[in-house]
């Protein structure tokens, strides 16, 4: 059987400082360099995040200066 498919490139993978929740039942992470805060919290659950490394592909940052940035406004619902 013909498959047209090109083959998928492989990624360049790298060991990747990233935040996870610390709450056992949330699966929420976020890369560090993708960031505003020193010390975020998880956006799933709102839970205190600690600092581990993955093994991720590697994805480039052009705002290397996200935690310096103003965040802006946040906005209350309610």
């Amino acid at each position: 059987m013909y498959n047209k498919r090109t083959p998928v490139e492989e990624l360049p993978h790298a060991e990747t400082k990233v935040w996870t929740c610390s709450d056992a039942g949330c699966k929420g992470w976020t890369r560090d360099n993708f960031t505003f805060e020193e010390a975020p919290t998880c956006h799933l659950c709102r839970s205190a995040m600690v600092s581990s490394v993955k093994m991720l592909p590697l994805i480039p940052n052009s705002n290397k200066e996200m935690k310096s940035r103003n965040q802006g406004v946040l906005i209350n619902e309610g």
